[in-house]
């Protein structure tokens, strides 16, 4: 039975409510706030910081901005490892049983980020609908509730050896899967004894035969993993191409890395004529945007799902944060973020580019500690899927995982970028692809193009094919975190730590 047109009543209201969000966000946002403060105020880092103090003041936003300290993880460490433990009302009130492990792939060391129950009500799930709501608005002809979704998620780790049974820490995913709403549930695949399973090898056969007798209607995931999810359908279902294994698939819902490296290939295996890719912003800190319309034009900012965003210019200190009613078109800024987790004013490490202002949209424009700039040249995290994307489409190659990092100059050498790259398809020309490379990046980034000017400062970008299977081994060997996760590439760092270890 096609259940989409019940569904289209239900969304609908959510899908329009974004109308006045241009006019309203300034308003939405203090109310986020006040709320955010209110439940916080009862909380042993609301007392230490007097959140009943701010909570005075009738727009708290200014008072809130001089008076609360920027924070990362590590501010946080001991009082998370706290509620961990059993400790209640710390950073959110309550007691919090479900934590999301991050890979700490910049650190080196897991991170576990609270999910409390009101970030799952009013934030990741309440995203997840207005996925759907904005899906379903520009897509009238959807049949979306004809079939089921198939959502790809992690698994739960006791890498703590924790004694409390009732604890579970883990990729946000795995919660999300685990703790998903029954009418939801009906709609989805595969069971969650195979969804959560923690054995990426066992777990991708399963994954995939249990999906190919499966009306399946939409993906959601990381383009990464899904792909080898779908390769290995295709392959026990002896079909080519996933749009005729699953006839009325019609998205992929897809978030967590750029899906321009990967595009190339989906338009491969789903006939383009049916399929539809939607872009999602979630992440274990919290669920932060979407995109709203077909052509992909920046992901619509969630400003009534519980969260207070503050924005901060490149190189700022804690008081130049400016709240969403005062950031530019074009700039870009590093995201901070009040959330329903016990997060207060918190660093999640994403650089955005505001795209509009009226709604709010953004473009993710890189993680604050993936770039290269060691010679002037600002490469961002974006600037770099798009390079890579062009070179990969003008020279026919296939694009398994790379990462990028600075080689200084030595003797007679100058310095240049070394582009570590796996490949499933790797180029018939190296030096072709890597001339493709270099040229994208000078048209998409002027401070490139700038320092390569006669190569004086900067020499062609190096390209390093490493052997099939290294960043699997190198990700399941960093923060001791099992294959299959929902982990992130590190694309660009201004050290060589990550590309040492990798060649």
């Amino acid at each position: 039975m096609n259940y989409t047109p019940f569904a289209r009543i239900i969304f609908n209201h959510r899908a329009r409510r974004i109308k006045d969000w241009g006019t309203l966000k300034g308003d939405i946002q203090l109310r986020q706030l006040r709320w955010l403060l209110f439940r916080g105020a009862t909380t042993e880092y609301g007392r230490d910081l007097d959140f009943e103090a701010l909570l005075q003041h009738t727009d708290p936003r200014e008072e809130y901005r001089k008076r609360i300290p920027l924070i990362e993880y590590e501010d946080i460490r001991n009082t998370v490892m706290r509620m961990i433990n059993g400790e209640e009302d710390l950073l959110w009130p309550g007691k919090c049983r479900r934590f999301a492990q991050s890979s700490g792939t910049s650190g080196g060391v897991s991170k576990y980020i609270p999910i409390t129950l009101d970030s799952l009500r009013v934030n990741h799930y309440a995203g997840s609908k207005d996925v759907v709501a904005q899906y379903l608005r520009n897509f009238p002809e959807s049949r979306l509730f004809a079939g089921k979704a198939f959502i790809l998620g992690g698994s739960f780790d006791n890498t703590l050896h924790l004694t409390d049974r009732y604890v579970k820490i883990g990729d946000l995913s795995a919660t999300l899967i685990d703790l998903i709403p029954g009418p939801a549930a009906r709609f989805r695949v595969p069971d969650k004894k195979i969804a959560l399973l923690s054995d990426w090898n066992e777990k991708l056969d399963k994954l995939a035969a249990s999906s190919i007798h499966e009306n399946i209607t939409n993906l959601s995931g990381v383009p990464s993993w899904f792909m080898r999810v779908i390769l290995r359908a295709l392959e026990l279902s002896g079909k080519d191409k996933a749009t005729d294994l699953w006839p009325n698939l019609e998205v992929f819902f897809h978030g967590g890395i750029s899906f321009e490296p990967y595009r190339k290939e989906y338009e491969h295996i789903c006939d383009p004529a049916k399929m539809h890719y939607f872009e999602t912003y979630n992440a274990s800190e919290g669920f932060f945007a979407t995109q709203s319309e077909r052509d992909n034009d920046g992901l619509l900012l969630l400003i009534d799902n519980g969260i207070y965003f503050e924005f901060l210019p490149l190189g700022g200190s804690d008081t130049d944060t400016v709240g969403i009613e005062d950031v530019e078109k074009g700039k870009i800024y590093e995201l901070i973020i009040t959330a329903p987790n016990g997060l207060w004013r918190y660093r999640i490490g994403d650089t955005v580019q505001i795209v509009d202002t009226d709604p709010v949209k953004i473009r993710i424009a890189g993680r604050t500690k993936s770039f290269i700039n060691a010679f002037g040249e600002e490469l961002m995290e974006n600037n770099a899927e798009k390079g890579i994307a062009i070179a990969a489409a003008s020279t026919g190659a296939k694009i398994h995982n790379y990462t990028a990092g600075p080689l200084y100059a030595h003797g007679e050498q100058k310095g240049r970028h070394q582009w570590a790259i796996e490949w499933d398809t790797p180029p018939s020309d190296i030096d072709k692809f890597a001339k493709s490379l270099d040229a994208a990046l000078r048209s998409i980034n002027s401070d490139y193009d700038a320092k390569r000017n006669g190569d004086i400062f900067l020499d062609m970008p190096e390209i390093i094919s490493l052997p099939a299977g290294t960043f699997d081994r190198w990700l399941a060997g960093v923060g001791n975190r099992k294959l299959g996760g929902q982990r992130k590439i590190p694309r660009l760092r201004n050290d060589r730590s990550i590309l040492d270890s990798l060649i």
